[in-house]
């Protein structure tokens, strides 16, 4: 068990909502360009970290940089600020949370909604929506419009921790996978591998898988890989068929979500792969939801043989959210293995 979570918890810390990618990009790029022969960036903000391989076929890897956030939309009379969601969020989860709202200066903000006390019966028992929240920055109207305009992206807050053999933070959803093609880059600086690996670092997965479309429309990969968390609901009152995946048991090899099917041939070509490696994997299905994956298997002229690995972690599209070391270094190994021998399967059709 050995990463660098020193790098992992920068990669979480560092705001990158959908549409203001900036910094994680910059990053990304500091980060990748050491290891690969090219580094690019499109008209849309997505990173291109291109390595050379033995023939001219491609391989796509897609890990979206953006995280979930906001966007300011109005300032009241008394400097309150409203917002609308950039990607999907519970609102119930807004309770108590801290923002950093991204104008001339970044300032705090907190998360807040009529307070329990002065709340009708109803409204005790009404569930929470959206609307319900503001901002406050404890500054009045006049401050805030010195520092923050219509359109300014918002992040959350909070610090990345190690628990036992867990990392918890917010944006491990995608920040985990931008961490693992990062290793894996790494990884293969002195290997030969067979194709052209064009590891993509995409943007506005979160408001409709669009980075992705674009990468693969341009790149027109043969053969490509989404990297994205999923779901482990591992938890108390959780049935066995309710679970998706489960902390601890390895790195997941996504079968289909409600975007793709996987190519059944790259499915079967991951699994022996773990399986060659000695390692630890587990099915993914994932009856709702999307990834880049579905992006790059469109895309391209005629679709490319796509595949997912899958980094299982709990709490999903909270400030809490959890995934094992162990699961995360099972993907760097899984990724890099399937790269370095991608042209040893026989990707044939079969009956």
């Amino acid at each position: 068990m050995s990463i660098p979570t020193q790098l992992l918890a920068e990669i979480c810390k560092t705001p990158g909502a959908p549409g203001f990618e900036q910094k994680v990009r910059s990053l990304v790029i500091r980060e990748v360009s050491p290891y690969v022969d090219e580094v690019t960036v499109d008209n849309m903000g997505n990173v291109y970290a291109f390595k050379k391989g033995k023939s001219d076929k491609k391989v796509m890897i897609g890990a979206h940089m953006d995280e979930i956030g906001f966007i300011v939309t109005h300032i009241d009379d008394d400097g309150f600020i409203r917002f609308h969601t950039l990607g999907g969020f519970d609102p119930k989860t807004l309770t108590a949370q801290r923002v950093i709202i991204h104008g001339k200066e970044d300032i705090i903000g907190v998360m807040a909604s009529k307070p329990i006390h002065v709340m009708t019966a109803e409204e005790r028992n009404k569930v929470a929506k959206i609307q319900d929240y503001f901002i406050d920055t404890g500054l009045p109207k006049a401050a805030v419009e010195k520092l923050v305009t219509i359109g300014d992206p918002i992040t959350r807050e909070r610090e990345f921790i190690q628990m036992g053999e867990c990392v918890n933070s917010k944006s491990l959803d995608n920040r985990l996978a931008v961490f693992i093609l990062i290793e894996t880059l790494k990884a293969l600086k002195d290997v030969e591998v067979p194709y052209d690996i064009y590891g993509v670092f995409t943007v506005q997965e979160e408001v409709g898988i669009r980075g992705a479309s674009v990468s693969a429309l341009k790149i027109n990969p043969d053969f490509g890989f989404g990297l994205d968390t999923t779901i482990a609901f591992d938890l108390p009152g959780a049935a066995a068929h309710e679970k998706i995946t489960k902390l601890g048991a390895g790195t997941a090899i996504k079968i289909m979500d409600a975007s793709t099917i996987c190519d059944y041939r790259m499915v079967d070509y991951m699994k022996k792969t773990a399986e060659k490696n000695n390692i630890k994997w587990q099915p993914e299905i994932l009856t709702a939801g999307g990834t880049d994956t579905a992006g790059i298997q469109r895309m391209a002229q005629g679709g490319s043989i796509a595949g997912a690995i899958s980094i299982p972690t709990r709490h999903l599209h909270q400030v809490i959210e959890m995934a094992n070391i162990n699961d995360i270094e099972g993907s760097i190994n899984l990724l890099t293995n399937c790269l370095k021998d991608l042209d040893t399967y026989d990707w044939a059709f079969k009956d």
